[in-house]
């Protein structure tokens, strides 16, 4: 039985503006998590945040940070990452919902993260993420997983989508009708039910 929803699709295909219209779809159901947001100076994109449910913003990459883990013009900040992590309640009690923007180069690059991510995956509280579509070592097993469904975002399909996914969570979270597991890059022509 599908438990997870992994978003995958190619950068700037709308993986972040999508789980982020869920969590707010979802705000009732106690949901834990974080995101991503681009960090800019005037219109130049010089790295990333991350961003929890409850609101706490914190520095993960600049393209001036010379940490050890560098992905292309980015260095990443593994230990504010992994501080930020342990400051989000993957595992509380009252959650019902889990979002994690997103599995990819620069997050895998903390070993506590990966673990969070089996945890997370393993745990009985569906998790809905977004995932790099290629280039991270051990993601095709994630995305390999039983227990998830994997859609790809593409430009094409993206406005349409939102109902699809909406639908998908309320299954996992038992709130409603949704489809099985699988891979699937979903077609628009079809209808959304």
């Amino acid at each position: 039985m599908t438990g997870n929803l992994l978003i995958t699709g190619r950068p700037g295909s709308g993986k972040t503006t999508l789980i982020r219209r869920l969590t707010e779809r979802f705000a009732g159901y106690s949901p834990v998590g974080f995101f991503t947001l681009e960090a800019r100076m005037g219109r130049e994109r010089v790295g990333f945040d991350l961003v929890s449910l409850a609101g706490e913003r914190r520095c993960f990459a600049r393209t001036g940070f010379s940490g050890p883990c560098r992905v292309g013009k980015y260095g990443v900040d593994i230990e504010g990452f992994e501080e930020f992590l342990a400051s989000v309640p993957f595992f509380a009690s009252g959650a019902r919902l889990v979002f994690i923007d997103e599995i990819g180069k620069m997050e895998c690059c903390s070993s506590v993260f990966r673990r969070v991510v089996r945890e997370v995956l393993d745990a009985a509280t569906p998790c809905v993420a977004t995932v790099a579509l290629r280039g991270v070592p051990g993601l095709d097993r994630i995305k390999a997983r039983g227990d998830v469904r994997v859609v790809e975002v593409t430009r094409s399909n993206r406005d349409q989508l939102l109902p699809e996914l909406e639908a998908e969570v309320r299954r996992l979270v038992g709130a409603g009708p949704g489809k099985g597991g699988g891979r699937e890059t979903i077609d628009t022509n079809l209808p959304l039910n």
